[in-house]
């Protein structure tokens, strides 16, 4: 037996490793070719201590001086002495460069191009090798612009483990990816990509979510959601997604999909545009039920650009809203060099 787990690195790189319950995660880790900062193997220095953010483990012998009780009670850990209990996910202090790992780079081909709105690209990538790309829900890749030496990043709308990677792109007038994602891009064509990388990804689900997608933003939250509905979600979820124009909304057909999955679900759109049609106008911001907010007693993960990020904290600290945690993704759509 043995157990998957996500090392994630100060510079957001993520690498999967298998670890058995009968060693320790830095023999693991060693074994695959990822070198954990250490300076003994003993419990006693800490200098490998990370933070576990899901999963079991044994957390071994070590000495005070390297791990404290409250420590421990929090999540931290010692790589060196901890041995899986099941899948887990790890935060290492350290950047992937000094554990002398690159991200990797896997291949697939272009399966399909859809035009889901004037504002909206939705990519499908046949993968050649699907188990060999892993990623947490909610992360992203770099994918090369063929014809070019540039890369793009984007977040997965997919979930991990599936055939074909899905991405939801913007339509960047001058853009380079979709200048050739709407000009010269042919099925079969050979894509690269790199990854995955991010700190934007789905934790445990320990008590009621809130979820605020701006634009291509929902991205990572199919792909959060994708998980859910394969696990089952006890917790309430709600999703406000929004946008600038009637036009620009999408995926609703999947939302409504994941929501009679999830008895748990609910989720609202919103259009910025004063002359829209739709039922709520406005920003994510004006479609805060505080039924959705817990009280503060909520996980909140929030993706889009960043005045909408910047006014959703502001939003929160003028309402004296804090969340159990705030995770979030900033993106700005780029016409010239990578994302």
């Amino acid at each position: 037996m043995s157990f998957h787990i996500a090392l994630n690195f100060e510079d957001g790189v993520t690498r999967f490793i298998d670890g058995a319950p009968s060693e320790t995660v830095a023999d693991a880790a060693y074994r695959q070719g990822v070198n954990i900062p250490l300076d003994c193997r003993d419990g006693a220095c800490g200098t490998c201590k990370a933070f576990c953010e899901a999963g079991s483990y044994d957390g071994g012998s070590y000495i005070e001086d390297a791990l404290t009780d409250e420590e421990a009670a929090e999540g931290y850990c010692l790589p060196c002495q901890m041995r899986p209990g099941s899948d887990c996910v790890i935060r290492i202090a350290a950047s992937s460069a000094a554990c002398k790992i690159q991200p990797g780079e896997r291949h697939g081909v272009l399966a399909d191009v859809e035009s889901l709105s004037d504002s909206t690209i939705g990519l499908t990538v046949a993968l050649e090798d699907p188990a060999d790309l892993d990623f947490l829900p909610g992360q992203y890749v770099t994918i090369g612009v063929p014809g070019s030496a540039e890369t793009r990043a984007y977040s997965f709308s997919s979930v991990p483990g599936s055939a074909t990677a899905r991405f939801l792109i913007r339509n960047v007038p001058g853009g380079l990816m979709s200048g050739y994602l709407t000009g010269r891009a042919k099925r079969g064509d050979r894509l690269t990509l790199a990854g995955p990388r991010g700190s934007f990804y789905l934790r445990d689900v320990e008590r009621p979510l809130l979820m605020l997608a701006g634009g291509t933003g929902l991205a990572p939250f199919l792909s959060m959601l994708g998980r859910l509905a394969e696990s089952g979600c006890a917790q309430p979820i709600h999703l406000v997604y929004g946008v600038t124009k009637d036009r620009d909304l999408v995926r609703l057909a999947e939302l409504e999909a994941f929501a009679r999955k999830l008895p748990g679900l609910t989720f609202a759109t919103c259009v910025a545009d004063q002359d829209s049609t739709h039922s709520r106008k406005g920003y994510v911001t004006q479609h805060l039920p505080p039924a959705c907010l817990h009280n503060g007693d909520v996980d909140v993960y929030l993706c889009g650009p960043p005045p909408m990020v910047e006014a959703v904290r502001l939003h929160f600290h003028q309402h004296q809203i804090t969340p159990a945690h705030f995770h979030t993704e900033k993106f700005a759509p780029s016409a010239g060099g990578a994302a």
